[in-house]
C-alpha cells in the first residue's frame, strides 16, 4: 500500500455514521441555553463569611503585607505579628461588598503606595472569584514590621 493509500485509510476510520451525528443533535436541541432559561434555573448567595476569607486571602498575595492581632474594643489580643493572617469584614449587599481590611506593612515598605495596591489587588480579585463589585475597601494599617530575618545557609 502507498503512503496515499494509507491516508486514505486512516481517514475512512474517522468517519462517523449518520446515526451518531443525528444522536448528538438531539442532545442539543433537547437542552437549549437561553439567556433566559440561565436565570431560572436558581440563584446563588455569597455569604459575608466566604467574601471575607477570599478577601483575606487575596490580601496577602500582595508582596509587603502582614496580618492583624485580634482586637478586642480596639485593643490587641496578643502580639501584632506579620505570620497573623490579614482580618477581613465583608457586607455582601446585592452585587456589591464592602470590605474592611486590617493588616500589618513590613518596613520599609511605603504604607501608602502598600495599601493602594493592595485595594486593587483585592477589587480585582474579588470580582474575578466571585463576580461581585467591590464598592468600599477601607485598609486599617495596625502595624509596621521589620523585614523577616534570614539565617545563614548551609556551607
Amino acid at each position: 500500500m502507498s503512503a496515499v493509500d494509507t491516508r486514505t485509510a486512516d481517514m475512512s476510520a474517522l468517519d462517523t455514521s449518520t446515526a451518531d451525528t443525528s444522536a448528538a443533535t438531539d442532545l442539543r436541541a433537547a437542552a437549549p441555553e437561553t439567556s433566559a432559561d440561565l436565570g431560572d434555573r436558581g440563584r446563588l448567595t455569597i455569604g459575608d463569611t466566604a467574601v471575607a476569607r477570599i478577601a483575606a486571602h487575596a490580601a496577602a498575595e500582595v508582596d509587603g503585607v502582614g496580618g492583624s492581632a485580634y482586637r478586642l474594643l480596639g485593643i490587641a489580643l496578643g502580639a501584632e505579628q506579620a505570620e497573623e493572617d490579614v482580618r477581613v469584614t465583608a457586607h455582601v449587599v446585592g452585587a456589591f461588598v464592602a470590605l474592611d481590611v486590617r493588616l500589618s506593612v513590613t518596613y520599609p515598605m511605603p504604607v501608602r503606595r502598600t495599601t493602594e495596591e493592595v485595594r486593587q489587588h483585592l477589587t480585582r480579585r474579588v470580582r474575578h472569584l466571585t463576580g461581585l463589585t467591590a464598592s468600599r475597601v477601607d485598609i486599617t494599617v495596625t502595624a509596621l514590621h521589620a523585614p523577616a530575618v534570614t539565617t545563614g545557609g548551609l556551607r
